[in-house]
């Protein structure tokens, strides 16, 4: 049985949820973190000694980092369109997924923080204009390499879709400017037709809203 451990409204849990749902597998969710808490406890350091969500089990192993946990669930169960298996084909997946991780994700992130989660009268106006800068510049270089391509590497769907398209729900459907971006607009729409995204990803989240804790 995998057991996935994390709260929903978490942007690093979606992932594996979505993930989870992509693959059709059962598993167990333990809610985690936030109001839930737990994340002291033992047990669960046992299991991810930085203490923090997402952390999945399968069989008698936990694995923690949440694009670690999608590569291994797609590796695991996936097939060969979603997660290749021959290395030069993988690379450019692997590459996107590190791409999000290292740039897109810091900037979205970081001004859903510093903007959304953070009250009015406590935002920095300077830091989130940077964070908007970062966001705008990332989305742009998106934008481009989705002009002649579906998806993010290329025809079909794969994993590389999961860590950016989990930040597009979020950034759309907060209140701040962002750069025309048609491509990116598009390839949103394919990842709202697919019913795990709805599912896991697709869900309200104004309980963060000036919130500056888990």
């Amino acid at each position: 049985m995998i057991t996935l451990w994390g709260r929903p409204n978490s942007i690093n849990v979606q992932k594996v949820l979505w993930t989870l749902g992509e693959l059709g597998l059962a598993f167990e969710h333990v809610d985690a973190g936030g109001d839930a808490g737990g994340l002291d406890d033992p047990a669960f350091r046992a299991r991810n000694p930085h203490g923090r969500v997402p952390v999945l089990r399968d069989g008698d192993v936990a694995i923690w980092e949440s694009n670690t946990i999608v590569r291994y669930l797609f590796a695991a169960y996936g097939d060969e369109t979603a997660c290749p298996r021959q290395p030069l084909a993988r690379a450019p997946v692997e590459a996107w997924m590190d791409w999000t991780l290292a740039t897109l994700q810091p900037a979205i992130m970081g001004y859903f923080w510093s903007y959304y989660r953070t009250p009015a009268a406590l935002r920095n106006a300077q830091l989130n204009a940077r964070f908007a800068a970062d966001a705008t510049s990332a989305l742009k270089v998106l934008d481009a390499w989705l002009a002649s391509r579906p998806f993010v590497v290329g025809g079909a769907f794969t994993m590389a879709d999961l860590p950016a398209g989990t930040l597009m729900f979020r950034y759309f459907n907060i209140e701040v400017d962002r750069p025309v971006v048609p491509a990116v607009e598009r390839w949103r729409a394919r990842l709202a037709e697919r019913a795990p995204y709805r599912t896991h990803v697709m869900r309200p989240f104004a309980e963060l809203f000036g919130r500056q804790r888990d």
